[in-house]
């Protein structure tokens, strides 16, 4: 009876010990990545009122935090500059749990939908171009946890995820996007960048808005028991996606948020889409509590909406898009017209995805890092002159100038008719003969009172004008004409 007694007296101790235990999240663990050079948060679960401890491999600091009545933990510690040295963490509250293989280094987020999430390994009929050279060549030093895709009514702390090292073995799982971004700036920076993933294809932007501002921006019903009646796919719901695939990941000290997403949009009203990616952006950095973090984002390309390809429904997103970096202060648009294969008209996950990631690099390596000899803009329309029957347009972010001379594809323009036909845009004109106001002239034989112009403003339109960096021109119209 005795040595029963004993027995369930040991049990019982052993089960309090390890409710005892610290518990971390997925995303604390080996292999992980920390934001160098800042106050880094980590966190975590205990028994309530519980004193915890936590020290590190590269300071006699110590930080210690006592758990709440929900057991929950919060804790800042000040992380080492950029390095691939190795480090460690260790929690202590009577019982040690240590986090190795530790790197100091940058942290970004990708979000958004399918083309954010689509691997370097591409998905079924959707290959990424140069796909085994990619893999031999797979960059040291780049790190990533792929958040799973799941769906909560309610916000979750905790996601099932490790962090892979890059190598020939794993970086085919990696987002393509998101590893080219990384890559470049390793190669750049010579510091590891950890990625963390956190997307879902085929979703909204209001799949990713929190509760309360969906109920105050939009009309969106969060009745879950009726979802399913009222929307023909799950990834179009909203809320869901955002409790369970981004909330856990908030805590995380980051750099910035990289987003590919906007298909699933593509016939919003006007204005509509640019003030709740707004809003979206807000919400963001006021949970990731590190301020107005960098947020650069990817044009969606050219595809065949249902409008067919000379429909205006893609466009008319990405003139949102464009519009969303007039407003939301320290962002960058990463244009992608010309990133498409004329054979991938009817492919929604276009297959260079290098280019795309390393236009993001661009933007972070100039606008972050402050490297300013990087090119990182798209040239945008700037203002047109009509005269003599033609149109002469100038532009911004030209960087110099044109990357071409001849053969310029993508132009429209028409009359007061309002129909659009292919124009030639191949001399160039400086009134004054003042190189700042240099503009290339439009026209069309079959138009002979100009009123507007069009670039690649249909659903899918490749066009091969930018600027002196080797960036595309981003789309425009210089009408308002539904």
């Amino acid at each position: 009876m005795t040595k029963r007694i004993l027995m369930i007296v040991a049990t019982a101790a052993l089960c309090m010990s390890a409710e005892a235990k610290v518990k971390l999240p997925k995303l604390v663990s080996d292999g992980m990545v920390i934001q160098h050079s800042t106050d880094v948060r980590l966190w975590g679960w205990d028994k309530p009122g519980s004193k915890v401890t936590v020290t590190t491999s590269w300071s006699d600091e110590k930080a210690t935090v006592t758990t709440g009545k929900d057991g929950k933990w919060l804790v800042s510690v000040k992380s080492p500059k950029a390095s691939f040295t190795p480090l460690e963490i260790t929690f202590d509250d009577g019982e040690k749990t240590t986090v190795k293989n530790v790197l100091a280094g940058e942290v970004w987020v990708c979000a958004g939908q399918s083309n954010m999430e689509m691997p370097v390994k591409g998905f079924g009929q959707c290959p990424v171009v140069d796909y085994n050279k990619e893999v031999l060549n797979a960059a040291d030093g780049v790190r990533s946890a792929k958040i799973p895709s799941r769906m909560s009514t309610r916000p979750l702390d905790d996601a099932e995820t490790s962090w892979r090292i890059s190598s020939p073995q794993t970086v085919s799982e990696f987002s393509a996007t998101g590893y080219f971004f990384a890559k470049t700036v390793r190669n750049a920076l010579n510091i590891p960048v950890g990625i963390i993933e956190a997307n879902k294809g085929g979703s909204r932007v209001e799949s990713w808005l929190d509760e309360a501002n969906l109920k105050k921006y939009t009309k969106e019903n969060l009745d879950s028991a009726t979802m399913k009646d009222r929307f023909q796919w799950d990834f179009h719901y909203p809320l869901l996606w955002g409790n369970a695939t981004v909330h856990p990941i908030l805590n995380y000290t980051v750099k910035g948020i990289l987003y590919y997403q906007g298909c699933s949009n593509v016939g919003d009203p006007k204005g509509q889409y640019t003030n709740r990616l707004k809003l979206l952006v807000e919400q963001w950095r006021r949970d990731f509590k590190e301020g107005e973090i960098p947020f650069y984002f990817v044009q969606i390309a050219p595809y065949v909406y249902g409008d067919g390809i000379d429909g205006t429904s893609g466009a008319k997103l990405r003139e949102q898009q464009y519009e969303a970096t007039k407003v939301i202060p320290n962002s960058g648009m990463v244009c992608t017209n010309d990133l498409v294969f004329p054979y991938e008209k009817g492919q929604i996950h276009p297959a260079q995805k290098q280019q795309v990631g390393e236009r993001l690099a661009y933007l972070a390596l100039n606008k972050t890092y402050g490297i300013k000899t990087v090119i990182c803009e798209s040239m945008t329309f700037k203002d047109m002159i009509l005269q003599d029957g033609k149109a002469y347009l100038s532009f911004d972010n030209m960087s110099d100038g044109y990357n071409r001379w001849e053969d310029i594809e993508g132009f429209e323009i028409a009359g007061n008719d309002k129909v659009f036909h292919k124009a030639t845009a191949t001399k160039f004109w400086a009134p004054g003969n003042d190189p700042r106001n240099e503009r290339i002239v439009v026209s069309s034989p079959e138009v002979k009172e100009p009123v507007a112009v069009r670039y690649c403003f249909k659903n899918f339109q490749i066009g091969n004008f930018g600027n002196q960096g080797g960036l595309p021109l981003v789309p425009f119209r210089t009408d308002n004409w539904e």
